[in-house]
Formats: structure tokens, C-alpha cells, sequence
């Protein structure tokens, strides 16, 4: 089992969307795509009360339902200046925009905005072409305790990865594996060494057919990383306690 601290829960729902449950009670809620998320369990497309909602980027299968959680929930969405504006245009009431490399403090954790490789564009509601998002994103989250958990966000590897390594060393990562529209296995395990990080979650994997790397790919991939932990969760899957 991972070593995570007390009280701290994490649980996938499929595909990049994950909860948060800190040890002092905050619920956060990274990358809302629930309802259209074939791999998202049916009684979890609801994901409840909630204390912040972080977004990576603009593409549907991660904001599909910001908007409408964001209303239920009256939690703030938290993410880079474009793409939260546009959020908040189409309904989300609270936004908490910064930029990478910035910090910014919401439900009781500290959220830090890393770099990624990949594209992005929102779904325009009106139909016809994406609208600008901003930059994808990866975000550290930075418990109370110090306990740091990386979310990568949709992303390539890049050489970068050592920066968030040595200035933020997340101590659990959540990465892309699935290939075809991020890294696959083989760059996954290399981000990892840049990373130095011993406890990983694949992500972003087998939600489409086109998605095709596997944690098991990626364990023999990094089958060389001393002490490395690769966790394969279920969709709706909690570890922690």
C-alpha cells in the first residue's frame, strides 16, 4: 500500500478526473469529467460537496462538467487565467486564476502551477471552433503537512520535469500513460526519473480505445527505478484512509 498521510484520501474516477480528500476534511476535485467519462462509476458522476475544483487545461474530457459541478457546489475553480475566465463567462460563479510558477492558496492547501507539453482549446458552447484556454497546466498540490501530490495534467515528458523535481519533490504523481495524445509508458517511466518521485498513479489510459499504454507497460518500462511504487487504481477506486 502507498505511504500516504493520515487522513488523506485520493480516488480515481477514470480517465484524468481525481478527488482529493484532505486530512483536515477538504474535498477537491481535479479535472471534472463525469458524466461522458465511460470509466467514471455511475454513483460517483455525482462527486458531492466539494471545497476547490482545479482544472489542467481546456479540453472536454478535463473541464466537461466544471461549469455545471461548479454551480452545485458553489466551489471555486482554480486554474490558469484564460481558461478560468472562460469558465466563469459560461456560468462558474468563483474563480481563483494564476499563472505557472505561481502559488496560490485555496481550501486549506497551497496549489502550485507546473508546465506541460501539450495542446489545448475549450469547447465553445455556441459551436464552431475551440476557443483559447490559456497554456495546459500540471499542478502540485501541497498539503498542510507538507505532503505534495503532482498532477500532470495531460503533458509529454520534458526536460522541465527535473525543475518540478528538485524545487517542488512531489512525493506521489499522477501520470499520463495512455500514448497517443500524451506520453505512453516508455516516456512516463523517463518523466519519472526526472521527477525522482517513488509513488505513482498512471492516469489518462484506457477511457478510449486510442489509449492504449497500461500500468503494467509502465512497470516494465521503469522496472530500473529503485524503490518505485507504480498504484494501478480502479475507476472509483480510494486509497488512503
Amino acid at each position: 500500500m502507498p505511504e500516504l498521510p493520515d487522513g488523506l484520501k485520493i480516488t480515481w474516477l477514470g480517465h484524468a478526473t481525481t478527488l482529493i480528500e484532505t486530512p483536515s476534511g477538504k474535498r477537491i476535485l481535479i479535472d471534472p469529467f463525469l458524466n461522458d467519462n465511460p470509466k467514471c462509476p455511475d454513483d460517483m458522476k455525482d462527486p458531492g460537496d466539494l471545497d476547490a475544483i482545479l482544472v489542467t487545461h481546456g479540453h472536454f474530457d478535463h473541464i466537461a462538467d466544471a461549469v455545471s459541478v461548479a454551480q452545485k457546489s458553489k466551489a471555486p475553480v482554480v486554474g490558469i487565467v484564460e481558461l478560468v475566465h472562460a469558465l466563469n463567462a459560461q456560468g462558474a460563479e468563483e474563480v481563483v486564476e494564476f499563472n505557472k510558477g505561481g502559488t496560490v492558496e485555496v481550501a486549506g492547501v497551497k496549489v502550485h502551477m507546473t508546465h506541460a507539453v501539450h495542446s489545448t482549446g475549450i469547447p465553445n458552447p455556441n459551436g464552431g471552433n475551440e476557443l483559447y484556454g490559456g497554456e495546459p497546466a500540471g499542478l502540485v498540490v501541497e498539503l498542510e503537512d507538507g505532503f505534495k501530490i503532482y498532477h500532470a495534467g495531460d503533458t509529454a515528458a520534458f526536460s522541465d520535469m527535473d525543475i518540478i523535481g528538485k524545487l517542488l519533490e512531489p512525493d506521489v504523481a499522477l501520470l499520463p500513460i495512455g500514448d497517443h495524445y500524451t506520453m505512453g509508458p516508455r516516456q512516463a517511466a523517463y518523466a519519472i526519473n526526472l521527477l525522482r518521485v517513488k509513488q505513482v498513479i498512471p492516469i489518462h489510459y484506457g477511457t478510449f480505445p486510442v489509449l492504449t499504454g497500461t500500468p503494467d507497460e509502465l512497470r516494465k518500462e521503469a522496472d530500473g527505478i529503485d524503490g518505485l511504487e507504480v498504484i494501478a487504481m480502479d475507476p472509483g477506486q480510494t486509497i488512503g484512509s
